[in-house]
Protein backbone atom coordinates (compact mmCIF):
# COMPACT_ATOMS: atom_id res chain seq x y z
CA UNK A 1 0.00 0.00 0.00
CA UNK A 2 0.97 3.52 -0.73
CA UNK A 3 2.21 5.86 1.96
CA UNK A 4 -0.38 8.48 2.47
CA UNK A 5 0.56 12.07 1.36
CA UNK A 6 -1.29 15.25 2.45
CA UNK A 7 -2.42 17.78 0.17
CA UNK A 8 0.12 20.45 1.58
CA UNK A 9 3.30 18.17 1.57
CA UNK A 10 2.64 17.14 -2.16
CA UNK A 11 2.07 20.42 -2.96
CA UNK A 12 4.75 21.62 -1.64
CA UNK A 13 7.16 18.75 -3.06
CA UNK A 14 5.84 19.45 -6.48
CA UNK A 15 6.30 23.12 -6.00
CA UNK A 16 10.29 22.50 -5.41
CA UNK A 17 10.38 20.34 -8.47
CA UNK A 18 9.24 22.60 -10.78
CA UNK A 19 11.06 25.67 -9.44
CA UNK A 20 14.39 23.03 -9.70
CA UNK A 21 13.06 22.65 -13.62
CA UNK A 22 12.32 26.16 -14.28
CA UNK A 23 15.09 27.68 -12.90
CA UNK A 24 17.71 25.25 -14.83
CA UNK A 25 15.81 25.30 -17.79
CA UNK A 26 14.92 28.63 -18.22
CA UNK A 27 17.42 30.96 -15.53
CA UNK A 28 20.65 28.84 -16.15
CA UNK A 29 20.38 27.66 -19.70
CA UNK A 30 20.75 23.83 -19.25
CA UNK A 31 20.16 21.32 -21.44
CA UNK A 32 16.32 19.63 -20.32
CA UNK A 33 17.40 16.29 -20.17
CA UNK A 34 20.26 17.15 -17.57
CA UNK A 35 17.53 19.38 -15.14
CA UNK A 36 14.64 16.79 -15.61
CA UNK A 37 17.44 13.61 -14.74
CA UNK A 38 18.16 16.28 -11.88
CA UNK A 39 14.53 16.53 -10.89
CA UNK A 40 13.78 12.60 -11.04
CA UNK A 41 17.30 11.99 -8.26
CA UNK A 42 15.19 14.70 -5.99
CA UNK A 43 12.22 12.74 -6.25
CA UNK A 44 14.19 9.56 -5.50
CA UNK A 45 15.82 11.72 -2.69
CA UNK A 46 12.72 12.21 -1.30
CA UNK A 47 11.67 8.84 -1.59
CA UNK A 48 14.14 7.53 0.72
CA UNK A 49 13.44 10.66 3.20
CA UNK A 50 9.65 9.30 3.30
CA UNK A 51 11.09 5.39 3.52
CA UNK A 52 9.09 4.54 0.42
CA UNK A 53 9.96 1.26 -1.07
CA UNK A 54 12.56 1.81 -3.93
CA UNK A 55 11.22 -1.11 -6.10
CA UNK A 56 8.71 1.88 -7.08
CA UNK A 57 11.26 3.95 -8.97
CA UNK A 58 11.32 0.97 -11.20
CA UNK A 59 7.58 0.34 -11.06
CA UNK A 60 7.15 4.52 -11.78
CA UNK A 61 9.53 4.26 -14.86
CA UNK A 62 7.87 1.24 -16.60
CA UNK A 63 4.32 2.91 -16.08
CA UNK A 64 5.61 6.12 -17.27
CA UNK A 65 7.22 4.80 -20.48
CA UNK A 66 4.17 3.21 -21.60
CA UNK A 67 2.60 6.49 -23.38
CA UNK A 68 5.74 7.52 -24.79
CA UNK A 69 6.77 3.94 -26.62
CA UNK A 70 4.49 4.85 -30.12
CA UNK A 71 5.69 9.16 -30.35
CA UNK A 72 9.20 7.82 -29.71
CA UNK A 73 8.89 5.35 -32.62
CA UNK A 74 6.79 7.91 -34.74
CA UNK A 75 10.03 10.75 -33.45
CA UNK A 76 12.63 8.27 -35.15
CA UNK A 77 10.38 7.66 -38.30
CA UNK A 78 9.76 11.43 -38.78
CA UNK A 79 13.63 12.05 -38.79
CA UNK A 80 13.80 9.22 -41.87
CA UNK A 81 11.15 11.04 -43.17
CA UNK A 82 12.11 15.13 -43.61
CA UNK A 83 15.78 13.16 -44.60
CA UNK A 84 14.57 11.16 -47.37
CA UNK A 85 11.92 13.81 -48.32
CA UNK A 86 14.55 16.49 -49.05
CA UNK A 87 17.27 14.21 -51.22
CA UNK A 88 13.85 13.30 -53.27
CA UNK A 89 13.25 17.02 -53.64
CA UNK A 90 10.11 17.06 -52.29
CA UNK A 91 10.39 19.64 -49.24
CA UNK A 92 12.50 21.82 -52.26
CA UNK A 93 10.22 21.57 -54.47
CA UNK A 94 6.93 23.24 -52.04
CA UNK A 95 9.81 25.63 -51.07
CA UNK A 96 10.25 26.81 -54.93
CA UNK A 97 6.61 26.66 -55.65
CA UNK A 98 6.28 28.70 -52.36
CA UNK A 99 8.31 31.06 -53.41
CA UNK A 100 6.51 31.55 -56.36
CA UNK A 101 3.28 31.61 -54.70
CA UNK A 102 3.19 33.20 -51.25
CA UNK A 103 2.67 36.57 -50.73
CA UNK A 104 6.34 38.18 -49.28
CA UNK A 105 3.96 40.89 -47.80
CA UNK A 106 1.70 38.53 -46.53
CA UNK A 107 3.94 35.34 -45.83
CA UNK A 108 3.24 34.58 -42.23
CA UNK A 109 -0.11 34.37 -42.22
CA UNK A 110 -0.47 32.79 -45.34
CA UNK A 111 1.85 29.62 -43.79
CA UNK A 112 -0.65 29.97 -40.40
CA UNK A 113 -3.54 29.53 -42.78
CA UNK A 114 -2.34 26.52 -45.29
CA UNK A 115 -0.67 24.84 -41.96
CA UNK A 116 -4.44 24.76 -40.17
CA UNK A 117 -6.08 23.61 -43.78
CA UNK A 118 -2.95 20.45 -43.79
CA UNK A 119 -3.00 19.92 -40.28
CA UNK A 120 -7.05 19.48 -40.23
CA UNK A 121 -6.91 17.20 -43.25
CA UNK A 122 -3.44 15.10 -41.90
CA UNK A 123 -4.84 15.13 -38.27
CA UNK A 124 -1.30 15.40 -37.01
CA UNK A 125 0.35 18.89 -35.92
CA UNK A 126 3.97 16.64 -35.83
CA UNK A 127 3.66 15.67 -39.33
CA UNK A 128 2.68 18.98 -40.75
CA UNK A 129 5.15 20.91 -39.45
CA UNK A 130 8.20 18.24 -40.00
CA UNK A 131 6.78 18.09 -43.54
CA UNK A 132 5.73 21.35 -45.19
CA UNK A 133 6.65 23.13 -42.09
CA UNK A 134 10.35 22.89 -42.60
CA UNK A 135 9.53 24.27 -46.22
CA UNK A 136 7.99 27.10 -45.08
CA UNK A 137 10.72 27.61 -42.61
CA UNK A 138 13.35 27.66 -45.11
CA UNK A 139 11.14 30.50 -47.29
CA UNK A 140 10.73 32.58 -44.06
CA UNK A 141 14.61 32.58 -43.17
CA UNK A 142 15.60 33.54 -46.63
CA UNK A 143 12.87 36.22 -46.31
CA UNK A 144 15.21 37.60 -43.80
CA UNK A 145 11.93 37.07 -41.41
CA UNK A 146 12.23 36.75 -37.32
CA UNK A 147 12.60 32.49 -37.24
CA UNK A 148 10.41 32.06 -34.12
CA UNK A 149 7.70 34.27 -35.29
CA UNK A 150 7.95 31.59 -38.44
CA UNK A 151 8.03 28.41 -36.03
CA UNK A 152 5.23 30.39 -33.96
CA UNK A 153 3.32 30.32 -36.82
CA UNK A 154 3.64 27.35 -38.59
CA UNK A 155 3.58 25.65 -35.19
CA UNK A 156 0.05 27.63 -34.41
CA UNK A 157 -1.78 26.60 -37.70
CA UNK A 158 -0.78 22.77 -37.20
CA UNK A 159 -1.80 22.64 -33.26
CA UNK A 160 -5.02 24.29 -34.45
CA UNK A 161 -5.68 21.91 -37.52
CA UNK A 162 -4.60 18.87 -35.33
CA UNK A 163 -7.01 19.52 -32.73
CA UNK A 164 -10.08 19.99 -34.91
CA UNK A 165 -9.35 16.90 -37.27
CA UNK A 166 -11.24 13.89 -36.39
CA UNK A 167 -8.08 12.07 -37.25
CA UNK A 168 -6.14 13.64 -34.50
CA UNK A 169 -4.97 10.88 -31.76
CA UNK A 170 -5.44 13.41 -29.14
CA UNK A 171 -9.17 14.69 -30.01
CA UNK A 172 -9.89 10.91 -30.07
CA UNK A 173 -8.61 10.73 -27.07
CA UNK A 174 -9.94 13.95 -25.41
CA UNK A 175 -13.34 12.70 -26.47
CA UNK A 176 -13.02 9.22 -25.59
CA UNK A 177 -11.40 9.86 -21.62
CA UNK A 178 -14.97 11.82 -20.85
CA UNK A 179 -17.05 9.50 -23.15
CA UNK A 180 -18.53 12.08 -25.64
CA UNK A 181 -19.52 12.02 -29.02
CA UNK A 182 -16.09 12.71 -31.02
CA UNK A 183 -18.20 14.88 -33.55
CA UNK A 184 -19.93 16.62 -30.38
CA UNK A 185 -16.60 17.13 -28.97
CA UNK A 186 -15.48 18.83 -32.05
CA UNK A 187 -18.18 21.32 -32.73
CA UNK A 188 -18.29 22.45 -28.55
CA UNK A 189 -14.85 22.97 -29.04
CA UNK A 190 -14.78 25.86 -31.49
CA UNK A 191 -16.10 28.10 -28.67
CA UNK A 192 -12.88 28.64 -27.93
CA UNK A 193 -10.65 27.37 -30.77
CA UNK A 194 -12.47 29.76 -33.41
CA UNK A 195 -12.15 32.73 -31.49
CA UNK A 196 -7.95 32.31 -30.81
CA UNK A 197 -7.68 31.10 -34.26
CA UNK A 198 -8.98 34.43 -35.08
CA UNK A 199 -7.01 36.43 -33.05
CA UNK A 200 -4.31 34.28 -33.88
CA UNK A 201 -4.81 35.27 -37.86
CA UNK A 202 -5.02 39.00 -36.67
CA UNK A 203 -2.05 38.97 -34.61
CA UNK A 204 0.09 37.48 -37.40
CA UNK A 205 -1.35 39.64 -40.05
CA UNK A 206 -0.33 42.74 -37.86
CA UNK A 207 3.15 41.56 -36.97
CA UNK A 208 4.00 39.37 -39.44
CA UNK A 209 3.40 41.70 -42.67
CA UNK A 210 6.63 42.07 -44.05
CA UNK A 211 8.05 44.64 -45.93
CA UNK A 212 11.48 42.90 -47.46
CA UNK A 213 11.10 43.37 -51.16
CA UNK A 214 15.13 43.75 -50.85
CA UNK A 215 15.57 39.87 -50.14
CA UNK A 216 13.83 38.75 -53.50
CA UNK A 217 17.58 39.25 -54.85
CA UNK A 218 18.06 36.42 -52.24
CA UNK A 219 14.88 34.85 -52.98
CA UNK A 220 15.67 34.15 -56.53
CA UNK A 221 19.35 33.18 -56.01
CA UNK A 222 17.82 30.21 -53.33
CA UNK A 223 15.75 29.24 -55.95
CA UNK A 224 18.46 28.97 -58.53
CA UNK A 225 20.34 26.67 -56.35
CA UNK A 226 17.50 24.34 -55.48
CA UNK A 227 16.30 24.31 -58.89
CA UNK A 228 20.17 23.15 -59.72
CA UNK A 229 20.74 20.89 -57.05
CA UNK A 230 17.41 19.27 -56.54
CA UNK A 231 14.61 17.28 -58.76
CA UNK A 232 12.40 19.79 -58.53
CA UNK A 233 9.11 18.55 -59.88
CA UNK A 234 5.52 18.63 -59.44
CA UNK A 235 5.47 15.06 -59.07
CA UNK A 236 7.33 15.96 -56.46
CA UNK A 237 4.19 16.63 -54.40
CA UNK A 238 2.84 13.01 -54.88
CA UNK A 239 4.07 12.02 -51.52
CA UNK A 240 1.74 15.04 -49.78
CA UNK A 241 -1.24 14.02 -51.58
CA UNK A 242 -0.43 10.57 -50.75
CA UNK A 243 -0.56 11.62 -47.03
CA UNK A 244 -3.46 13.11 -48.09
CA UNK A 245 -4.85 10.00 -48.94
CA UNK A 246 -3.80 8.07 -45.91
CA UNK A 247 -5.29 10.67 -43.76
CA UNK A 248 -9.02 10.18 -45.30
CA UNK A 249 -8.29 6.21 -45.50
CA UNK A 250 -7.85 6.60 -41.54
CA UNK A 251 -4.16 4.92 -41.65
CA UNK A 252 -2.24 4.95 -38.44
CA UNK A 253 0.32 7.71 -38.20
CA UNK A 254 3.34 4.91 -38.48
CA UNK A 255 2.23 3.06 -41.29
CA UNK A 256 1.37 6.78 -42.89
CA UNK A 257 5.03 7.86 -42.15
CA UNK A 258 6.77 4.77 -43.12
CA UNK A 259 4.66 4.50 -46.61
CA UNK A 260 5.81 7.86 -47.42
CA UNK A 261 9.69 7.23 -46.63
CA UNK A 262 9.34 4.22 -48.87
CA UNK A 263 7.67 5.93 -51.64
CA UNK A 264 10.62 8.38 -51.29
CA UNK A 265 13.52 6.22 -51.27
CA UNK A 266 11.84 5.01 -54.47
CA UNK A 267 11.83 8.25 -56.18
CA UNK A 268 15.43 8.73 -55.27
CA UNK A 269 16.10 5.64 -57.37
CA UNK A 270 14.20 6.90 -60.09
CA UNK A 271 15.34 10.19 -60.32
CA UNK A 272 19.51 8.76 -59.88
CA UNK A 273 19.12 5.50 -62.05
CA UNK A 274 20.89 3.51 -59.67
CA UNK A 275 21.35 4.61 -55.57
CA UNK A 276 24.13 3.26 -53.40
CA UNK A 277 22.28 1.58 -50.54
CA UNK A 278 25.47 2.25 -48.26
CA UNK A 279 24.84 6.08 -48.81
CA UNK A 280 20.96 5.95 -48.86
CA UNK A 281 21.13 3.94 -45.11
CA UNK A 282 23.01 6.64 -44.13
CA UNK A 283 20.81 9.45 -45.02
CA UNK A 284 18.36 7.45 -43.34
CA UNK A 285 20.27 7.58 -40.03
CA UNK A 286 22.23 10.65 -39.91
CA UNK A 287 20.35 12.82 -42.21
CA UNK A 288 20.54 14.41 -45.52
CA UNK A 289 24.13 16.85 -45.58
CA UNK A 290 23.10 19.57 -48.54
CA UNK A 291 26.52 20.89 -50.69
CA UNK A 292 25.13 23.21 -52.81
CA UNK A 293 27.77 25.74 -51.85
CA UNK A 294 25.40 28.06 -50.81
CA UNK A 295 25.84 28.18 -47.07
CA UNK A 296 22.31 29.20 -46.66
CA UNK A 297 20.44 26.79 -48.59
CA UNK A 298 23.02 24.19 -46.81
CA UNK A 299 22.31 25.14 -43.39
CA UNK A 300 18.45 24.66 -44.06
CA UNK A 301 18.73 21.46 -45.83
CA UNK A 302 21.03 19.91 -43.76
CA UNK A 303 18.77 17.74 -41.37
CA UNK A 304 16.86 15.06 -40.45
CA UNK A 305 17.82 11.48 -39.90
CA UNK A 306 16.88 8.72 -36.69
CA UNK A 307 20.31 9.78 -34.69
CA UNK A 308 18.33 13.91 -34.99
CA UNK A 309 15.41 12.83 -33.03
CA UNK A 310 17.95 11.67 -30.46
CA UNK A 311 17.71 14.44 -28.22
CA UNK A 312 14.31 14.58 -28.29
CA UNK A 313 13.28 10.61 -27.79
CA UNK A 314 16.11 10.75 -24.45
CA UNK A 315 14.18 13.21 -23.39
CA UNK A 316 11.20 11.78 -23.61
CA UNK A 317 12.39 8.83 -21.94
CA UNK A 318 13.85 10.86 -18.96
CA UNK A 319 10.28 13.37 -18.88
CA UNK A 320 7.78 10.30 -18.54
CA UNK A 321 10.02 8.45 -15.97
CA UNK A 322 9.72 11.71 -13.89
CA UNK A 323 5.84 11.59 -14.54
CA UNK A 324 5.81 7.98 -13.50
CA UNK A 325 7.49 8.14 -10.53
CA UNK A 326 5.62 11.15 -9.27
CA UNK A 327 2.66 9.05 -10.62
CA UNK A 328 3.70 6.02 -8.75
CA UNK A 329 4.23 7.87 -5.30
CA UNK A 330 0.96 9.39 -5.30
CA UNK A 331 2.04 13.39 -5.57
CA UNK A 332 0.07 14.36 -8.72
CA UNK A 333 -2.91 12.30 -8.26
CA UNK A 334 -3.53 13.58 -4.10
CA UNK A 335 -3.17 17.58 -5.28
CA UNK A 336 -5.72 16.77 -8.16
CA UNK A 337 -8.15 14.63 -6.48
CA UNK A 338 -8.28 16.96 -3.06
CA UNK A 339 -8.77 20.11 -5.57
CA UNK A 340 -11.50 18.07 -6.98
CA UNK A 341 -13.55 17.56 -4.15
CA UNK A 342 -13.26 21.65 -3.00
CA UNK A 343 -14.58 22.59 -5.88
CA UNK A 344 -18.66 23.62 -5.68
CA UNK A 345 -19.83 25.58 -8.57
CA UNK A 346 -19.35 25.06 -12.96
CA UNK A 347 -16.89 28.22 -13.06
CA UNK A 348 -14.55 26.87 -10.29
CA UNK A 349 -14.39 23.45 -11.71
CA UNK A 350 -13.66 24.98 -15.67
CA UNK A 351 -10.80 26.73 -14.47
CA UNK A 352 -9.44 24.36 -12.38
CA UNK A 353 -9.57 21.42 -14.36
CA UNK A 354 -7.99 23.67 -17.21
CA UNK A 355 -5.24 24.45 -14.62
CA UNK A 356 -4.32 21.06 -14.04
CA UNK A 357 -3.84 20.01 -17.70
CA UNK A 358 -1.41 23.01 -18.04
CA UNK A 359 -0.15 21.70 -14.26
CA UNK A 360 0.15 18.15 -15.78
CA UNK A 361 2.04 19.42 -18.95
CA UNK A 362 4.44 20.74 -16.89
CA UNK A 363 5.27 18.17 -14.20
CA UNK A 364 5.07 15.35 -16.49
CA UNK A 365 5.38 17.14 -19.84
CA UNK A 366 3.45 14.62 -21.58
CA UNK A 367 0.60 15.89 -24.11
CA UNK A 368 -1.93 12.48 -23.56
CA UNK A 369 -1.25 12.39 -19.75
CA UNK A 370 -2.53 15.82 -19.62
CA UNK A 371 -5.77 15.13 -21.03
CA UNK A 372 -5.81 11.26 -19.12
CA UNK A 373 -5.13 12.12 -15.44
CA UNK A 374 -7.15 15.61 -15.26
CA UNK A 375 -10.40 14.05 -16.99
CA UNK A 376 -10.33 10.76 -15.21
CA UNK A 377 -10.17 13.41 -11.63
CA UNK A 378 -12.79 15.47 -12.69
CA UNK A 379 -15.36 13.01 -14.88
CA UNK A 380 -17.62 12.09 -11.88
CA UNK A 381 -17.35 15.55 -10.67
CA UNK A 382 -18.84 17.17 -14.02
CA UNK A 383 -21.68 14.93 -14.12
CA UNK A 384 -22.45 15.82 -9.80
CA UNK A 385 -22.64 19.33 -11.29
CA UNK A 386 -25.26 18.20 -14.80
CA UNK A 387 -22.39 19.47 -17.05
CA UNK A 388 -22.27 18.03 -20.56
CA UNK A 389 -18.96 15.77 -20.94
CA UNK A 390 -17.95 17.94 -24.02
CA UNK A 391 -17.52 21.16 -21.74
CA UNK A 392 -14.56 18.90 -20.28
CA UNK A 393 -13.21 17.19 -23.01
CA UNK A 394 -12.67 21.16 -24.40
CA UNK A 395 -11.27 21.89 -21.32
CA UNK A 396 -8.90 19.43 -21.65
CA UNK A 397 -7.86 20.56 -24.90
CA UNK A 398 -7.49 24.23 -24.40
CA UNK A 399 -5.44 23.50 -21.27
CA UNK A 400 -3.82 20.04 -22.04
CA UNK A 401 -2.85 19.45 -25.73
CA UNK A 402 -2.27 22.62 -27.10
CA UNK A 403 0.31 23.55 -24.39
CA UNK A 404 2.43 20.88 -24.25
CA UNK A 405 4.19 22.85 -27.10
CA UNK A 406 4.92 25.52 -25.07
CA UNK A 407 6.74 23.32 -22.45
CA UNK A 408 10.86 23.23 -23.02
CA UNK A 409 10.67 19.36 -21.71
CA UNK A 410 7.56 18.45 -23.13
CA UNK A 411 7.60 16.09 -26.06
CA UNK A 412 5.46 18.69 -28.34
CA UNK A 413 7.89 21.19 -27.22
CA UNK A 414 11.03 19.29 -27.97
CA UNK A 415 9.97 18.06 -31.01
CA UNK A 416 9.20 21.50 -32.73
CA UNK A 417 12.39 22.76 -31.04
CA UNK A 418 14.48 20.07 -32.51
CA UNK A 419 12.74 19.88 -35.84
CA UNK A 420 13.31 23.88 -36.55
CA UNK A 421 16.28 24.46 -34.11
CA UNK A 422 14.98 27.22 -32.72
CA UNK A 423 14.91 27.21 -28.50
CA UNK A 424 10.91 26.57 -27.23
CA UNK A 425 11.65 29.53 -25.16
CA UNK A 426 12.25 31.69 -28.11
CA UNK A 427 9.07 30.63 -30.04
CA UNK A 428 6.55 30.31 -27.37
CA UNK A 429 5.58 33.75 -27.25
CA UNK A 430 4.38 33.51 -31.04
CA UNK A 431 2.85 30.29 -30.81
CA UNK A 432 -0.34 32.34 -30.17
CA UNK A 433 -2.81 29.84 -30.52
CA UNK A 434 -1.44 28.06 -27.93
CA UNK A 435 -1.55 30.98 -25.48
CA UNK A 436 -4.87 31.66 -26.63
CA UNK A 437 -6.59 28.63 -26.27
CA UNK A 438 -6.57 28.81 -22.20
CA UNK A 439 -7.84 32.22 -22.20
CA UNK A 440 -10.84 31.85 -24.16
CA UNK A 441 -11.61 28.88 -22.00
CA UNK A 442 -11.77 30.58 -18.81
CA UNK A 443 -13.91 33.52 -20.93
CA UNK A 444 -16.06 30.50 -21.44
CA UNK A 445 -16.53 29.53 -17.68
CA UNK A 446 -16.98 32.65 -16.71
CA UNK A 447 -19.46 33.66 -19.15
CA UNK A 448 -21.31 30.59 -19.31
CA UNK A 449 -21.00 31.00 -23.63
CA UNK A 450 -20.52 27.32 -24.65
CA UNK A 451 -20.79 25.93 -21.67
CA UNK A 452 -23.88 23.03 -21.79
CA UNK A 453 -25.55 20.83 -19.48
CA UNK A 454 -27.07 18.01 -19.17
CA UNK A 455 -30.27 19.42 -17.94
CA UNK A 456 -31.30 22.61 -17.58
CA UNK A 457 -29.47 23.93 -14.19
CA UNK A 458 -29.52 27.26 -12.21
CA UNK A 459 -26.63 29.34 -12.62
Amino acid sequence: MKKKIGLLEASVVLLIILCCISLGVIVFKLSPNVVILFAVALTIGYMVMRKMPLEWVNEGIVSGLKPGVIPIFIFLLVGALIAVWIQAGIIPTIMVIGFKLLSVKWFIPSIFLVCAIVGSAVGSAFTVMSTIGIAFFGIGVTLGLNPPLIVGAIASGAIFGDKMSPLSESTNLASAVVEADLFDHIKNMMWSTIPAFLVSLILFTVIGKSDATAELTNVKEVTQVLETNFHISLWSLIPILLMLVCAWKKLPAIMTILLNVVVAVVMIIIQQGSVDLANLASVIENGFVSKTGNEQVDMLLTRGGINSMTFTVLLIILTLSLGGILMRIGLVTTVIEAVAKKLHSPKQLIIVSLLSSIGVNIFIGEQLLSVILPGNAFKDVYKKMDLDPVVLSRTLEDGGTVINYLIPWGIAGSFVANTFGVPTMSYMPFVFFSLLSPVFSIISALTGIGVRYTKKVAD
